[in-house]
Formats: C-alpha cells, structure tokens, sequence
C-alpha cells in the first residue's frame, strides 16, 4: 500500500498558521462580556452600607453616576465599585 503526501501551496500554509495563532490568542484573552446590573438607590445603600441620603450626595457630587428610566434612579452596579478608592496610608 502506498501513501501519498500532500504538500500545501506556501502561501495557504501561512494562512493556516495566521489562523492558528489568532485562535490561540484568542481563547488566551477571551472574556465573555457580562450583562449590564442595575441597582436601585437602596440596592446601592446597602451594598456600600450607607443612608440612601449618602447615595443621594454622592450623585449630586459626581461620586456616583445615576441614570434615571420612567421616574426611577438607577445605578450601574460596576461603576458603583469602580467608584470606591483605595486610600494609601
């Protein structure tokens, strides 16, 4: 029995490689995006253990982003922890 070889043009060699290397990399650096959390103004004064009145003056000081849907205030809850610092002492 005899077994043939089969040689691929240069080119789609290289193709194939390319492709090779983007699957890699991209199963190395993949994160699946997250849906979007919404928290209300007492969702927020719990999660920080604050008065909804501090929810309150952190938005009114540009702490917090609020956004508002039929009369109710929301919060995104990323950007609620992307808002607390860390303090170097």
């Amino acid at each position: 029995m005899q077994i043939f070889e089969f040689q691929l043009p240069p080119e789609l060699q290289s193709s194939i490689e390319f492709i090779r290397k983007e699957i890699v990399n991209l199963k190395e650096n993949y994160q699946p995006k997250e849906p979007t959390t919404y928290l209300t103004r007492q969702e927020v004064a719990k999660l920080l253990s604050v008065d909804i009145s501090s929810v309150h003056n952190f938005s009114k000081k540009g702490l917090l982003q609020k956004y508002m849907i039929g009369g109710r205030c929301l919060y995104i809850r990323s950007e609620v922890e992307k808002s607390i610092v860390k303090i170097n002492n």
